[in-house]
């Protein structure tokens, strides 16, 4: 089975912070000429900045520019299943590849509750659904076990882990093992190459924002068997992402290291990150260390 990689695309703002559509399309582009396919209104793409109706037109502009030549994957995931429900059916009508949904958030959900959630959603829409863990984000973690649960819902294709644990990410492998038509995603950049090699069927990663080429050169040279490529790669990939995260709170610092490669994508809305010149520096060092910017 030939392993894909998704990237977590940022979402572009103009001055005012409204969604600048066109700087948007152009992101796309770019990772579509790497070889990546596209996750929009995920965590790097601000997508709890979002309105209802800016999610929908992102998406329809994203599917729109990728034009078939590669997949998309949107997040319609929120606190309450009622906006989630209205949300992936709007997906299903745009034709997405397929709709993730990130756990709620803000709301304290037992396994029983989560097992609810996906499956009232999975079974309002005809698109493959996708689980999405990030419990450092949302405080509600899908449990391996429940995960083997939604496996058999007929409409639940995988899960995207972002729980940044080789271990966890092991127990949804298991699942995949156990399950064979449910696919794990990983999200932890530094695990892409030891995920593959254990099963999983891609990676959705915020990192290939900054690094496009890298990114897909770990998925094109294991899929072809170049097993120390890859490895080279991923060493690339994973030591940048020590350098860059070591300054602060990653999909911010992925924002701010790609508005410094090109200022067409704007800053986060707020309370995201405010430019800092100090960390600034920081951030245009670790990128002339990798060759981003001119030294």
């Amino acid at each position: 089975m030939t392993k894909e990689a998704f990237v977590a695309l940022v979402t572009c703002f103009n001055d005012d912070e409204t969604i600048n559509m066109e700087a948007t399309r152009a992101q796309v582009r770019r990772q579509v000429a790497a070889g990546n396919n596209i996750m929009c209104a995920g965590t790097n793409g601000d997508f709890t900045a979002l309105m209802f109706e800016e999610k929908v037109a992102l998406t329809e502009a994203v599917v729109e520019e990728v034009a078939g030549r590669a997949k998309v994957i949107v997040n319609a995931g929120t606190p309450a299943t009622f906006e989630t429900v209205r949300l992936a059916r709007e997906f299903d009508r745009i034709g997405v590849d397929g709709i993730a949904v990130i756990t709620p958030y803000f709301i304290a959900c037992t396994q029983d509750g989560l097992i609810r959630h996906f499956s009232t959603v999975a079974d309002a829409v005809q698109t493959p659904v996708y689980l999405y863990d990030i419990p450092a984000r949302t405080q509600n973690h899908i449990e391996p076990e429940t995960a083997l649960q939604l496996a058999d819902h007929g409409n639940i294709a995988g899960i995207k882990d972002s729980g940044g644990a080789q271990d966890t990410l092991e127990a949804y492998l298991a699942v995949a093992r156990e399950k064979p038509g449910f696919a794990v995603y990983s999200g932890p950049d530094n695990l892409i190459h030891w995920a593959l090699h254990n099963g999983a069927a891609g990676c959705i990663s915020g990192l290939g924002n900054v690094m496009p080429e890298i990114l897909a050169g770990i998925l094109r040279t294991h899929n072809a068997g170049d097993e120390a490529e890859a490895d080279r790669n991923q060493q690339i990939f994973g030591n940048f992402r020590k350098d860059l995260y070591a300054l602060g709170y990653p999909p911010a610092l992925v924002k701010r290291a790609l508005f410094l490669m090109d200022r067409s994508v704007g800053a986060s809305r707020q309370p995201a990150l405010l430019p800092d010149p100090e960390q600034d520096a920081k951030i245009l060092e670790t990128l002339r260390k990798y060759e981003l910017v001119a030294a």
